[in-house]
C-alpha cells in the first residue's frame, strides 16, 4: 500500500512517496528572504543528508549568470558523483528562484552517461524501469539554434536507445530556450517533425514545458525527460485532456495538456506548462496579469478535479512570470481562494507568446 507523507526539512517542503520497501522524496527549497544561492544550496545539502537516500536529479531554477560560481557547492553539497543538474537562468529579480531535488530509497540507481558525461538516472521499482534525463545541453553552442535543437533530440534519442528505451516510453519533457520568443515556432517546428518521424503521435504525446531560459553554457536551450517502461499491463500511461482547454496541437505545439502514469498502488498526473488561454488557442486578459493567473490556476485546477485530485495533492510545482513584480498574484490567489498548501518554485521567466504574463506546471501524486 502506498503512502503519503509531508513534513518541513531545514526549511523546505519534503513530500515522500511510500511504497515499502521504496521511498521516494520531492524536495522543494526556496530562499528565506535574502538568503543567497551559497545559503540555499548548503541547505539543500543539509536536507539530502538527513533525508537519505540517493539523488535521482536536481534542478534549479532562476538563478543569474553570476551564481554559476556556486554550482560546485551545490554539486558537492547534494551529491558527489558528478551527478547531472538542470541549471535554468535568469536575472534572480526579487531573489525568485529554487531548487528541486528528486530523492530515492529502497532500490539502487544508476547513473547514465553520453561519452564521459553524466546526464540522468536510471532505476527500476514495481512499476518499472525509470529514466530521468536532466540538463542535456548542445555539445557546440556556435552552431545555429535548429541544429543545436536537433542534436538535444539526437542525445535524447542516443541515451534511450543505450538504455533498450524508445520514444514511445517518454511522458514528460521540458525544454528551457534562451530568448524563446525570437525562435519557439522554429523550436515547435523541430520537435513535430521528429515526432511525426517517430510516430510518437501515434501514442503518448509527453506532457511538456517550453519555457524561456538561460543555461549556465550560454546555449540555444537546456533541456530534460522522463521515460517509463511499464512492468505490466496494470501501469497505464494515458493523456489527459483539459476541460478548459483545447489541444495544444490544434496551435501547432506538440505536447499533450496532462499524462497520467497509473500504477497498482497510487497514480501521478503530470501537468504541463499551462498559461491563460481559451478553447480557440487566443490569449485572454491581456496585460492584466492578476487575471492571467486566476484563469491559469482555474485552468490546472480542472485538469486535477478531472482525476480526481486537487491542490493537497501537488508534491512539485514550477511557476513562471514574466516580470518578477507580479509574482505576489499568486501568493494572493492561493490565500484568497484558501488553497492548501503546497510546494512551488516561483521565477522570472518569458513564457513562449509575448503577451503571455504567467505559466505554471505541476506534478501531483495520489495514493490509490
Amino acid at each position: 500500500m502506498a503512502r503519503i507523507r509531508k513534513q518541513i526539512v531545514a526549511g523546505s517542503d519534503v513530500i515522500t512517496l511510500d511504497r515499502s520497501p521504496v521511498q521516494e522524496h520531492f524536495v522543494t527549497l526556496t530562499p528565506q528572504g535574502d538568503e543567497t544561492p551559497e545559503s540555499l544550496f548548503h541547505r539543500a545539502g543539509e536536507v539530502v543528508h538527513q533525508i537519505g537516500g540517493q539523488v535521482v536529479s536536481v534542478e534549479v531554477l532562476g538563478m543569474s549568470a553570476a551564481d554559476r560560481k556556486a554550482l560546485p557547492q551545490l554539486m558537492q553539497a547534494v551529491d558527489g558523483s558528478g551527478l547531472a543538474v538542470g541549471w535554468v537562468e535568469n536575472t534572480r529579480a526579487d531573489n525568485l528562484c529554487g531548487v528541486h531535488i528528486w530523492l530515492l530509497e529502497g532500490t539502487p540507481i544508476t547513473r547514465v552517461k553520453l561519452g564521459d558525461a553524466v546526464v540522468g538516472s536510471i532505476f527500476e521499482d514495481d512499476c518499472g524501469r525509470c529514466c530521468r534525463l536532466v540538463g542535456l545541453l548542445p555539445t557546440d553552442v556556435s552552431a545555429n539554434r535548429t541544429e543545436q535543437t536537433s542534436e538535444i533530440f539526437a542525445q535524447m534519442e542516443t541515451a534511450l536507445r543505450d538504455l533498450g528505451m524508445v520514444w514511445s516510453d517518454v511522458y514528460r519533457t521540458w525544454f528551457y530556450n534562451h530568448d524563446i520568443l525570437d525562435w519557439y515556432g522554429e523550436f515547435n517546428a523541430v520537435r513535430t517533425d521528429l515526432f511525426h518521424a517517430r510516430k510518437v503521435f501515434d501514442g503518448v504525446v509527453p506532457a511538456s514545458t517550453g519555457i524561456g531560459g538561460g543555461n549556465a553554457i550560454d546555449a540555444a536551450l537546456v533541456a530534460g525527460l522522463v521515460a517509463l517502461q511499464p512492468k505490466s499491463e496494470d501501469v497505464r500511461i494515458f493523456q489527459v485532456d483539459s476541460p478548459l482547454q483545447s489541444s495544444a496541437r490544434d496551435y501547432g505545439s506538440s505536447f499533450s495538456r496532462a499524462v497520467e502514469v497509473a500504477c497498482l498502488d497510487h497514480r501521478r498526473l503530470y501537468v504541463s506548462g499551462t498559461a491563460s488561454i481559451d478553447k480557440a488557442g487566443n490569449t485572454i486578459f491581456l496585460d492584466d496579469c492578476r487575471s492571467q493567473v486566476a484563469k491559469t490556476m482555474e485552468v490546472v485546477q480542472a485538469i486535477l478535479e478531472s482525476r480526481e485530485m486537487g491542490w493537497g495533492d501537488v508534491n512539485r510545482a514550477l511557476a513562471y512570470f514574466k516580470r518578477a513584480q507580479d509574482a505576489p498574484f499568486l501568493a494572493a490567489y492561493r490565500q484568497e481562494n484558501d488553497l492548501p498548501r503546497f510546494p512551488v518554485i516561483v521565477a522570472e521567466n518569458d513564457v513562449c507568446r509575448h503577451d503571455l504574463l504567467f505559466e505554471i506546471e505541476i506534478d501531483a501524486v495520489k495514493a490509490n
